[in-house]
């Protein structure tokens, strides 16, 4: 009881503190999904008209998943500096290959029946692809999109070690000199983040399926 009372004495007296942190952090999640959604699907729209370099692609996304992720703030400092663009750089990188290989598998698994009654009745290739592909591919886009989102408010902890500011300001801080209350107060909001980004995003893709009849 004694340790939650001092928790909270510590988050009254610096709340201005964390509230800096946490824009911060979500700034950094943010810019960095909201990026590597807009150049992931459209890439992966792309190369899934493209069986023999959509492999490939999907191949090097996958190489560059794999990479941990202080090893690739640390390969991009020399090139990039300090601060918050290698952050966002990298949590981009981390965005592509969910959100690539879904929309290819997405865009595969609607059915070719549907589409030759959609072109059998006059539907142009970019009717086809926003009007019958991409509204049936949609939740298996938009699960690799909340994945996403969830995924780069977690990344985004380790944009301090760049000076990218951040909760994982308070996270390290708090490691580093066993301080419980630091740690917790820096942990607490990039849960309730991630949470808060699912459930929108949930939300969102329920309006889009009622919208699209999907």
């Amino acid at each position: 009881m004694e340790g939650i009372i001092h928790f909270f004495q510590y988050v009254c007296e610096t709340w201005g503190e964390i509230a800096r942190l946490t824009g911060q952090h979500a700034f950094l999640a943010v810019i960095g999904a909201v990026i590597g959604i807009f150049t992931a699907v459209p890439l992966g729209i792309f190369i899934s008209r493209r069986p023999r370099i959509s492999e490939y692609v999907i191949d090097i996304a996958g190489v560059l998943y794999t990479i941990p992720s202080l090893a690739m703030l640390g390969f991009l400092l020399p090139f990039i500096g300090l601060g918050w663009i290698p952050a966002i750089v990298a949590l981009v990188i981390y965005s592509w290959l969910p959100v690539l290989r879904n929309t290819c598998a997405g865009l595969a698994s609607v059915d070719p029946a549907v589409k030759e009654a959609a072109m059998g009745m006059g539907a142009t290739q970019s009717q086809l692809l926003f009007k019958v592909e991409l509204p049936l591919a949609l939740p298996v886009i938009m699960a690799s999109v909340r994945t996403v989102a969830v995924l780069t408010v977690g990344v985004a902890t380790l944009g301090a070690l760049v000076g990218a500011g951040g909760l994982g300001e308070l996270i390290f801080s708090g490691m580093s000199m066993m301080d419980n209350n630091m740690l917790i107060a820096g942990t607490i909001p990039v849960t309730v983040m991630a949470v808060l980004f699912d459930q929108s995003l949930g939300y969102m893709e329920r309006r889009l399926q009622i919208k699209f009849g999907s």
